[in-house]
């Protein structure tokens, strides 16, 4: 089997047997925007949680 493949029946394997067909199309997209978020940061590199405190805290009043 392909890796795509794989993926998708250990997916399967994981969900409960009265799953929908709504709950794996859910999960596959969830799957495929954190692959593609990790694959952006990887490219685009990251910013430190410290660095978005202090870029909100501008936006915000106190």
């Amino acid at each position: 089997m392909n890796k795509a493949k794989d993926e998708v029946m250990s997916l399967l394997n994981k969900l409960p047997d009265d799953c929908t067909l709504e709950d794996i199309q859910y999960h596959l997209y969830v799957i495929e925007k954190i692959r593609k978020g990790i694959k952006r940061a990887e490219q685009e590199g990251t910013v430190s949680q410290e660095d978005v405190e202090k870029q909100f805290s501008k936006w915000t009043t106190k």
